[in-house]
């Protein structure tokens, strides 16, 4: 019997390689795709057996229709662009649970969506799900290997970062030689990058991204890709630090190349 599974897809290459390993996995399985309008790459739909399209908001026109197709198991892979979730057309079941939410970060929103798909049936997976190999251990991943100053600025970073996470803040903070330069708030990663490139001048940078502790790997786990590899190379970031086991590395074969070509290191913490 196979197996069904709704995918909560947002922007990025996230929605693509998770499709791509699910479908590499060997399991028998049936991919419902459940499209954010805006933001999911529409050619996801071929690749999936069922498909609809929904706006930021509509939880309970998708937990309906995931509901019509049977899935039982669901995982939430991508980004949705920050003000999104301020141009909210909620509908009853969302306005319940912001009814219910007293402080609106991904946490807490991402974590009621969760227990309204319980609700139903529908258990949400780790985001982390058929993509286990695509987590770094600890050590090097690519690029230059970093001398101690550069690995002194890069510890430093992951200490900052665990901190402001820990805070809701952000997972990502940019420094530069023991200073933090920017801090990434609801702006998200690649402006907190551009930020902190600009205050840093472009060079010898660091950029660190971690979990939160007690990370809910359901949602918001942190991702490093080629635009990340690409938006540090505009801004003079050299080094990237990530934390080992915990971040997903999307898109390695580009990243690779893209940190060869720019110079970039890339170590798991």
């Amino acid at each position: 019997m196979s197996r069904t599974i709704g995918i909560i897809a947002g922007r990025g290459i996230y929605p693509k390689t998770f499709i791509d390993a699910a479908h590499a996995s060997g399991e028998d399985l049936r991919l419902v795709l459940a499209g954010v309008v805006d933001e999911t790459e529409p050619s996801l739909v071929d690749e999936v057996d069922a498909h609809d399209w929904f706006r930021v908001g509509q939880l309970g026109k998708m937990i309906k229709f995931f509901k019509r197709q049977k899935v039982a198991e669901a995982v939430m892979v991508g980004q949705i662009t920050p003000r999104n979730l301020f141009d909210l057309r909620p509908d009853v079941r969302t306005m319940m649970l912001l009814a219910r939410v007293k402080e609106r970060n991904a946490e807490t929103l991402f974590g009621g969506i969760a227990d309204e798909l319980e609700k139903d049936g529908i258990h949400l997976l780790p985001a982390t799900t058929f993509l286990e190999d695509r987590l770094p251990g600890a050590g090097m991943v690519v690029g230059p290997r970093l001398k101690e100053k550069a690995l002194e600025d890069a510890r430093f970073g992951f200490r900052i970062a665990k901190e402001t996470s820990r805070l809701d803040i952000g997972q990502t903070v940019v420094v530069r030689h023991g200073t933090v330069l920017a801090v990434e708030a609801f702006e998200g990663t690649n402006a907190c990058i551009r930020r902190g490139g600009e205050l840093g001048h472009g060079k010898n940078i660091t950029l660190a991204k971690v979990s939160k502790p007690n990370q809910d790997f359901r949602f918001d786990v942190p991702v490093v890709g080629p635009d990340t590899v690409k938006n540090c190379a505009k801004s003079g970031v050299g080094v990237i630090a990530i934390e080992a086991d915990k971040t997903l590395m999307l898109g390695r074969a580009e990243v690779e190349q893209l940190c060869r070509e720019h110079k970039i290191s890339i170590v798991a913490l």
